[in-house]
C-alpha cells in the first residue's frame, strides 16, 4: 500500500479506523493543523482514500482480543464515507463482534443528502457528536461549516435522530475549552435531546 498508508491506529485499548480525509468543516481548534498523528498513529494522512476491501484486509494485521471498541475517527468526517462505512461495520460485527463506535460532526445528513441515522441501527453501538459550544454563532464561528448556518441546527437534529436508532448517543465538549456555565448549558441541550453530556479531555 501507497506509502505504507495508516488506516488502523490504536488509541488506548480501542482500534481506530481512519478512511478519509475529506471534512466540511475547518475547525479553528482542529489537531490536523498541527499534527499529523493521534495516538499510537504515525501518519494519518492519506495518499488515497483506502477501498473497503483494504480496510477489511488491515484487520488482519491485529489481535482483535486486545480491543474493546472500533471506532470510526480519522483525519477526516468518517460520515463522508458513510455507505463504506457500513460495509466495514457490518464486516467488523460478523467476523468480531466488537462494539462499534462513529465519532462525527454530526453533518452526516448535510453530507449524504438523507437521513443517515436509520442506517445505523444494529450495527453502531455509539454515536459521539462534537458539539463544541452550546451557542449556535459562535459554534459556527469555531467549526467554519461549509453548510453554513444550517450546521448547528443539524447537528441537533441528526443526534436526535441517532437516539431512535443507536444505542448510544453522547455530545461532547473538550475540557477548558468553554465556561462552567457553557457546560451547564450544554448539559440542559443534552437532557432535551436525550443524550448523554460528556466533557472529554483535550487531545484525546
Amino acid at each position: 500500500m501507497e506509502n505504507n498508508m495508516e488506516i488502523l491506529y490504536k488509541v488506548h485499548n480501542n482500534l481506530y479506523v481512519n478512511m478519509t480525509n475529506k471534512c466540511p468543516y475547518a475547525c479553528t481548534f482542529c489537531l490536523r493543523q498541527s499534527m499529523d498523528r493521534i495516538g499510537e498513529s504515525k501518519r494519518l494522512w492519506l495518499d488515497r482514500e483506502p477501498t473497503v476491501d483494504e480496510v477489511k484486509k488491515e484487520f488482519d494485521k491485529f489481535d482483535m482480543s486486545n480491543f474493546g471498541e472500533v471506532v470510526f475517527c480519522g483525519f477526516g468526517e468518517p460520515t463522508e464515507r458513510f455507505d463504506d462505512i457500513r460495509e466495514v461495520a457490518s464486516f467488523v460485527k460478523e467476523h468480531f463482534n466488537k462494539p462499534i463506535r462513529i465519532n462525527t460532526n454530526g453533518a452526516g445528513n448535510l453530507i449524504n443528502g438523507r437521513n443517515i441515522a436509520p442506517e445505523m441501527k444494529g450495527l453502531i453501538d455509539t454515536v459521539s457528536i462534537s458539539l463544541n459550544n452550546p451557542h449556535k454563532d459562535e459554534y459556527n464561528a469555531l467549526v467554519r461549516s461549509k453548510f453554513g448556518d444550517r450546521s448547528f441546527d443539524a447537528m441537533l437534529e441528526f443526534a436526535k435522530e441517532c437516539t431512535k436508532y443507536v444505542p448510544n448517543v453522547v455530545l461532547t465538549t473538550v475540557d477548558t475549552t468553554i465556561s462552567h456555565e457553557e457546560e451547564a448549558e450544554c448539559q440542559k441541550i443534552c437532557d432535551e435531546l436525550g443524550v448523554t453530556y460528556r466533557i472529554r479531555p483535550w487531545e484525546e
